[in-house]
């Protein structure tokens, strides 16, 4: 049996990161991905003429860790073009203006909920600081946007807004949520709108990806899906694929939330990670990529929670087509690869686009995903955040979905990667916590 130091359990963001500052303190580090690649819930694949992101996409400057990884590998960040006309539904009917138009109309809305916010959460990065954020947990985001009383139009334009954000429903969703992002923003919406559906890698999330995993020399086997692990007084060992076995004095594990359980358990889970992982997140949502004939003026429309699409925009124009990319509530509600149910949603705002191709993936369905990003249900951050990143024995939990600032975000994905690496340091060290007392947890 095959014995390493660290085993990394994905090769997403958050398991390349650790394996490759692991891999800087001279660790023999393996990583097993479940997959044919690299970049877990970030892919980077060619369809319909161009480099498209199926999964995780926008980077931005307030996001600290994922613009240090841009600046240290020297990438080039880019943006869609910017849409020359909005389309939003209002009473029943599809008003249309220019998007600045559309955000004055969600400002007063976004303005009022979202006031307290550094009051909430002073600091992101310690974002339970604050004893009294289990108010805001407790409720949906939807219950305090009700509680303003907007003007309908104002209401369902706020409402569509956030459903794009949480790729979930609001009424499913945490107000925490709303709070998190807001805060990691300085507590500006608009800030908050820019730093989160604006600007991305210009060559894909797939060259970051590639430039991580080939500075951290370790090794990675892909198809290897993570089936057990057995810890012992000594060490611990991973059984993957059809019933291979490796060693390790430590494990990383950087499944998201909803399918943290997947993998086979000795000592079992803590009861915290495993009510979690069975309560699944609030984001339940699909995104599809679809090509129009061109030429068209780039575009951006929102629609209501109750629409199968509720945000689509306009991502690259050609001079005979474009690439829209679109985001709704609820994965069930449409199937991302039938060309005429995406025609139909899309016809909720325009019916003169001619629709080419789609494409898309359901992250939902996926087995090693089990959701796209990760939106709280209420009760859930409060109750699980601190434990869902705890160590337990010489099993180590490290996600984008256990971030502290920009959690569901590639950066926080790379924040969870370099904190667990220095977990596993100070443990060697004896500066961490210890071992004994995190197995007797997960056993209690």
């Amino acid at each position: 049996m095959q014995t390493y130091d660290v085993v990394v359990i994905g090769a997403g963001f958050a398991g390349l990161v650790a394996a490759r500052e692991l891999g800087r303190k001279n660790k023999k580090v393996l990583v097993l991905e479940a997959r044919d690649r690299i970049g877990g819930r970030t892919w980077t694949d060619h369809r319909l003429g161009r480099d498209l992101e199926l999964g995780g996409t926008w980077v931005h400057w307030t996001q600290p860790h994922v613009w240090s990884e841009i600046s240290r590998y020297g990438l080039e960040v880019t943006r869609g073009p910017r849409a020359e006309r909005t389309y939003w539904h209002a009473g029943g009917r599809v008003e249309t203006g220019d998007l600045e138009e559309f955000m004055d109309l969600i400002d007063p809305g976004m303005t009022r909920l979202l006031e307290e916010t550094t009051d909430w959460i002073p600091r992101p990065d310690r974002p339970l600081s604050n004893e009294k954020l289990a108010e805001a947990d407790a409720v949906t985001l939807q219950e305090r946007l009700d509680d303003l009383n907007l003007p309908p139009e104002e209401r369902d334009a706020n409402a569509a807004a956030w459903v794009g954000h949480f790729n979930g429903p609001p009424d499913h969703s945490s107000f925490v949520n709303g709070l998190r992002w807001t805060a990691a923003a300085a507590g500006h919406w608009k800030l908050m709108h820019e730093s989160t559906a604006i600007f991305r890698l210009t060559e894909g999330t797939k060259t970051l990806a590639a430039h991580i995993a080939e500075e951290s020399g370790a090794e990675i086997r892909l198809g290897s899906p993570a089936v057990a692990i057995r810890q012992d007084d000594d060490s611990a060992t991973v059984v993957f694929g059809e019933g291979e076995e490796v060693r390790a004095r430590d494990v990383v594990v950087t499944l998201p939330q909803n399918v943290l359980d997947r993998i086979e358990y000795s000592p079992e889970l803590s009861a915290a990670k495993k009510a979690s992982s069975e309560e699944k997140t609030a984001s339940q949502g699909l995104k599809v990529w679809i090509r129009v004939k061109g030429p068209i003026e780039p575009f951006f429309a929102y629609s209501t929670p109750r629409h199968p699409l509720s945000v689509i925009r306009t991502e690259y124009v050609g001079e005979d087509d474009a690439v829209l990319v679109a985001f709704g509530a609820d994965s069930t509600r449409l199937d991302i690869e039938d060309i005429d149910q995406v025609r139909e949603a899309v016809g909720a705002w325009r019916d003169d686009l001619e629709i080419l191709e789609v494409t898309g993936h359901d992250w939902m369905a996926d087995e090693w995903a089990g959701e796209t990003w990760m939106i709280s249900r209420p009760g859930q951050f409060t109750n699980y955040h601190e434990q869902m990143s705890t160590a337990e024995g010489r099993v180590h939990f490290a996600s984008g979905d256990f971030a502290n600032i920009w959690a569901g975000f590639i950066d926080g994905a790379i924040e969870s990667g370099f904190r667990v690496a220095r977990e596993i340091e100070d443990t060697e060290r004896g500066t961490g916590s210890g071992r004994a007392g995190a197995v007797h947890r997960a056993n209690s």
